[in-house]
């Protein structure tokens, strides 16, 4: 299935709305405490097989690339992206026909996680799927064979874009896609290949289009098309929210941190989709990371310019339909922006076509 495109009218009026505000006087959120990283575009996927990127996973054994997939039409294919957005191997999944491919995850089995999750009626299939192989140690072209995990919500159907494998307890975690606030529904401590596996509600989500822990498993990030929340996550629970910084994209559909856990790559759908660069202020990072003002700067490579990586930013991009990443502001801007995203959310409709 294929989503609807927000309309063209409706997403400017989400943008018209939010300058409108700032015109009007909103202040923009407190600098960051990193004013010597300010993120930036660091990447465009200029696959033009790749159309719909809808998810987003930094590799563990190939730095600087990261996988993704598109949601639907396309195939059992993933894609393995490096820095400079050229694709460098494409895995096609064995014996695997997706319906709606929304999500992908690294587990700590050093397995990829590709959740089949799409329901764009809202209700319509019984049961989704997740499929899982190993991450290929070498990057080529590669079909591979997978696991496939049968899923099904305890509290019944509905739609989801967003899987999230803890990198330490391995347990994988769904949050649903939904007008007015989904939720976040927990697997069985381990997935079994045989039978049903049960997620249940255990929080309340904010609308979700992705999401992804952090490397140590100590944050969670949710983010929607305009909005992106950070989570503290303490005992398998996520805890004491906090808003984030988000890029202006066309449609916001994917989000991971960088393998160093201090930044969050944001992408979107589209042709020659940008991917943006994040950095997180010292009170966000997770546990287990330094705050950047206590760290010593890596030295500077003076052999010549260099391919951007996961870690480092590029200059902002002026492509339309894309900005540099907009700071969380006072409650005026933010209650202007989110009417606008009220306006655009309901302007989203769904195709149905035949799966």
């Amino acid at each position: 299935m294929r989503t609807t495109r927000l309309p063209a009218a409706l997403l400017a009026a989400a943008c018209a709305t939010a300058a409108v505000a700032v015109g009007a006087g909103a202040t923009v959120g407190a600098p960051s405490a990193h004013a010597a990283d300010p993120g930036g575009q660091v990447f465009t996927i200029a696959d033009p097989r790749i159309t719909e990127s809808s998810g987003l996973a930094a590799s563990r054994q190939h730095p600087g690339v990261h996988w993704t997939h598109n949601d639907s039409d396309d195939g059992p294919y993933v894609y393995a992206i490096d820095s400079q957005g050229r694709t460098v191997a494409t895995v096609t999944l064995r014996g695997v026909e997706p319906r709606d491919v929304e999500a992908i995850s690294l587990g700590p089995d050093g397995r990829l996680y590709v959740g089949d999750l799409g329901d764009n009626l809202g209700g319509k299939w019984p049961e989704v799927w997740i499929y899982a192989f190993a991450e290929p140690a070498e990057l080529h072209d590669q079909a591979v064979d997978v696991t496939r995990y049968k899923v099904r919500y305890e509290d019944g159907p509905r739609d989801a874009e967003a899987l999230m494998v803890h990198p330490v307890t391995g347990r994988a975690y769904i949050a649903s896609k939904k007008q007015g606030g989904g939720a976040l529904y927990q697997g069985p401590e381990k997935l079994s290949p045989t039978g049903v596996n049960t997620f249940r509600r255990i929080a309340d989500a904010p609308w979700t289009t992705d999401g992804a822990f952090s490397p140590d498993g100590t944050r969670l990030v949710l983010r929607g098309y305009f909005s992106a929340t950070l989570y503290r996550w303490k005992d398998g629970m996520p805890g004491d929210p906090s808003p984030l910084s988000v890029p202006f994209q066309r449609q916001g559909e994917s989000v991971t941190f960088t393998s160093d856990g201090r930044a969050l790559l944001y992408g979107t759908e589209g042709k020659d989709s940008p991917v943006w660069r994040a950095p997180l202020d010292d009170a966000q990072l997770p546990d287990t990371v330094e705050p950047l003002r206590s760290a010593t700067p890596a030295p500077s490579d003076s052999s010549g310019p260099a391919a951007p990586a996961s870690g480092a930013a590029a200059p902002p991009s002026t492509a339309a339909g894309d900005g540099p990443p907009a700071s969380t502001g006072d409650k005026a801007l933010g209650v202007a922006f989110l009417a606008a995203i009220a306006i655009a959310v309901l302007g989203l409709r769904r195709k149905k076509r035949g799966g």
